[in-house]
């Protein structure tokens, strides 16, 4: 999974941020999911690298929605 910046965010329309958002959300899940059945994740620093993309996304998202 590619990191989102900043500036590719404010590209994306309002349906795309929130697809992307679904899928990071989903993604998260599964991750979290497979470390607490007592597995090792296959990537120790996806996890925090989701929830910062899904946090860009949100700040991104309130920051639009302050705008107008």
């Amino acid at each position: 999974m590619a990191q989102l910046k900043s500036d590719q965010i404010r590209k994306m329309s309002k349906e795309e941020r929130d697809e992307q958002l679904m899928a990071l959300n989903e993604t998260l899940l599964r991750q979290r999911a497979s470390v607490a059945m007592g597995g090792a994740p296959s990537n120790p620093g996806l996890i925090k690298s989701v929830k910062r993309q899904i946090a860009r996304i949100l700040t991104i998202t309130r920051m639009e929605e302050i705008k107008e």
